[in-house]
């Protein structure tokens, strides 16, 4: 890493305006509306990765502390990527000492397997035990706004 990177889950330095920003153009969460990004960070353990005092990096983590957690909404902002500042991220998160023993881990990607493979991800092999509602049009619905 060529600059000084730091990860917290101070929630209180969580750059709000960046985070609604990026997610909200994003693949997975376009549209979100900014009161649904700030309930979700309320309601999340959340890490943020920082050049000094400017957030960078984000990842959210739903978990129940004890025995799952899922990895959601991971993203380097454009101007520090190639810098290893993903993988700081995924560290800290699987390091956490309020995430370890848990039995599952769960994510979602389209375009990071290989960075998530080299923490232990595999793509799930048992997928008729899973089942989910998938909701992909959510926020451009009246209801969200």
């Amino acid at each position: 890493m060529d600059q000084q990177y730091e990860v917290s889950t101070d929630p209180a330095r969580l750059d709000m305006r960046l985070i609604h920003g990026f997610l909200r153009s994003s693949y997975w969460a376009r549209n979100i509306p900014r009161c649904t990004v700030e309930r979700s960070i309320r309601n999340a353990l959340c890490f943020g990765a920082y050049c000094g005092s400017e957030q960078v990096a984000f990842a959210r983590v739903i978990s129940d502390f004890a025995t799952f957690a899922y990895i959601g909404d991971v993203f380097v902002v454009p101007k520090h990527r190639g810098r290893g500042l993903s993988k700081l991220l995924m560290r800290a998160i699987l390091d956490h000492p309020e995430l370890q023993g848990l039995r599952r881990w769960l994510l979602a990607t389209k375009d990071a397997q290989g960075l998530y493979a080299q923490f232990g991800f595999k793509p799930v092999s048992n997928i008729e035990d899973f089942m989910t509602i998938h909701n992909p049009d959510i926020y451009a619905s009246p209801q969200i706004q």
